[in-house]
């Protein structure tokens, strides 16, 4: 899926994403509640809508590929519309768990969930909130954040789901420089700058041996 412009539609997702046909299906179903749904709840902005299967599917899927294997949870933080974890979990990755605050954009992705038949855990609430430390969420083999916050701040969120094989998968944009100086004076990790298919401007970070610097 490199170098997608502008333009791109569906048609040009089931030709380069390399999924079967009732993959694509259940994404066009994902697609079409987007739609509906969208005026009611604002899940992406109109503009993006317009541009939804580079922007978003595609963008979401990328990750598929990139993602190594594991035997434990994908968690996915911040999901919103469902993007990237839904899309990963309609195509197929096991063990997807999805963190959303809004209690409405949970009913939608429980909706998708049901409609497409995606085996998946959504939960209703807000990860580093003091009601979430006793929450049942699993410790990530994968974590996912699409758009949520700077590096820095989202890399204390999702701390407590980490531990020493956790491998974090972040889509990050053009000001990724000035994050990771910033999350550098507080955390060390290794990382893996992998380049974004559906945004020239993109970046995904993969994240592993995640530690807190002392103060």
């Amino acid at each position: 899926m490199g170098g997608l412009m502008p333009g791109y539609n569906s048609k040009d997702f089931f030709r380069g994403a390399d999924v079967s046909r009732e993959t694509f299906e259940r994404l066009e179903l994902f697609a079409a509640l987007l739609k509906q749904w969208n005026p009611r709840i604002n899940l992406v902005s109109k503009d993006s809508l317009n541009d939804l299967w580079r922007r978003h599917m595609a963008d979401s899927a990328q990750l598929r590929d990139l993602i190594p294997a594991y035997d434990g949870a994908l968690v996915d933080v911040g999901s919103g519309a469902g993007f990237p974890g839904m899309v990963l979990a309609i195509m197929g990755l096991a063990k997807v768990h999805l963190v959303e605050s809004s209690a409405r954009k949970c009913v939608f992705l429980r909706e998708v969930a049901r409609q497409t038949e995606c085996e998946t855990v959504i939960h209703n609430f807000r990860l580093g909130d003091d009601a979430a430390i006793n929450l049942p969420l699993p410790k990530a083999d994968i974590i996912t954040a699409r758009a949520v916050v700077p590096l820095v701040k989202l890399l204390d969120i999702v701390f407590s789901l980490m531990y020493d094989r956790t491998c974090c998968m972040f889509h990050k944009g053009s000001r990724v420089e000035d994050e990771l100086t910033l999350a550098r004076e507080k955390w060390r990790f290794e990382m893996e700058r992998l380049p974004s298919n559906s945004d020239p401007s993109g970046v995904i970070l993969r994240l592993s041996n995640i530690r807190r610097l002392p103060n």
